[in-house]
């Protein structure tokens, strides 16, 4: 009796460790199969560029950014936060023969262009233009600061940490199976596109949406923030511009619409901001490889809100205008000490003051 029973207690052992060993072998299986699949389709572009023909949903810029920066083809390529999403990038090769991918990341800090220029410089060091919008409020920031935590294993070449990616329940359901079963292709000319409608873009809308800030009394002093801007250029922007004299980098100023300045005025930061945008004109404007445009004193822009979805976000209408401006040299900042075309960084900011200091902000504010 006590052999048949031992006898038994091994069946049952030896038909646990089967039954573990199975689901262990599943278990392994099933993530290879997952591991094969993720590294074929690749969403974030990670190891090669897109399959012809697979419906690419794009729409992580923090993700996929630094997958396409380094696997997709291009001449040129755009940076920069929420202002430049709605650039077309057809628009560049109509109007300048350049083959342009968009890189954007919303709310970017001047870290955020340091990183994804890294991996462009890395991977296609022959890249023609960078188009960089500048946002001056970010450059006051940290010069580690972004505004996101990046996913690291898809921005470092280090294999062993891409199981983060490989293994991602998110990747495989969102990015791999929901295009296979409803498949709504990126167009990568517009991608990133803001969601904003036709009806959005109105005084009426804008200003329902707005707070204006309370009026702050102490005055920021005009050089205020010239030592933050100075070092984040420093670390995060001139690197490239030096190292990469093979590449033109155009630099361009978007134009915020009039509330913007109503902010800087209620902050009672209008002097510092003068001088920033000034500071950061002339420090890039003097390499050689360096365009520099300004944009925020276009009045024709500017001054109606109907051009805008909130207080800095315009009409995309506004991007081609910025691009066709890129090709013909208009809004061009002129290289101190030169005759080149242009107008002086200086003349910009005098005619920006004055529709500042012209403009009736409580008429607009009593709109609302």
């Amino acid at each position: 009796m006590e052999r048949k029973e031992s006898s038994c207690k091994k069946v049952n052992k030896n038909s646990y460790q089967k039954a573990l060993l199975t689901v262990v072998a599943l278990a392994f299986a099933f993530a290879v199969a997952v591991i094969a699949l993720v590294v074929y389709v690749d969403p974030f572009f990670h190891y090669h560029k897109p399959l012809s023909g697979f419906p690419y949903q794009v729409d992580n810029q923090l993700s996929q950014n630094p997958g396409m920066a380094k696997n997709m083809e291009y001449d040129s390529a755009i940076l920069g936060s929420s202002m430049t999403v709605n650039f077309n990038t057809h628009w560049f090769e109509e109007l300048m023969g350049l083959d342009t991918i968009k890189l954007s990341y919303s709310a970017a800090f001047p870290k955020d262009q340091a990183n994804i220029m890294e991996i462009i410089f890395e991977h296609n060091p022959d890249v023609k233009k960078i188009f960089l919008g500048i946002d001056v409020i970010t450059y006051t920031g940290a010069v580690d600061q972004t505004k996101y935590p990046i996913p690291e294993y898809l921005y470092d070449e280090n294999l062993l940490n891409d199981v983060s990616y490989v293994l991602n329940k998110d990747v495989l359901l969102n990015y791999v199976l929901r295009p296979i079963a409803d498949p709504e292709p990126t167009d990568l000319a517009t991608v990133y596109a803001s969601w904003w409608t036709e009806e959005y873009y109105s005084e009426e809308w804008v200003l329902h949406n707005y707070t204006s800030p309370k009026q702050v009394e102490e005055v920021t002093a005009a050089d205020a923030y010239i030592p933050s801007v100075e070092e984040n250029l420093t670390v995060n922007i001139c690197p490239y511009i030096e190292a990469n004299s093979q590449t033109e980098f155009v630099i361009f100023f978007p134009p915020y619409s009039i509330l913007y300045w109503n902010d800087v005025l209620k902050e009672n930061h209008l002097e510092a901001t003068i001088e920033e945008y000034r500071y950061i004109a002339n420090r890039l404007n003097a390499y050689d490889n360096v365009e520099v445009y300004f944009f925020p004193d276009r009045e024709d822009i500017i001054l109606d809100l109907n051009h805008y979805a909130d207080y800095s976000h315009y009409h995309p209408d506004f991007n081609r205008v910025m691009t066709e401006c890129f090709a013909t040299g208009e809004c061009l900042v002129a290289k101190e000490g030169t005759e080149e075309p242009g107008k002086p960084i200086d003349e910009y900011l005098a005619h920006m003051l004055k529709i500042v200091e012209n403009f009736d902000f409580l008429e607009l504010l009593d709109r609302q």
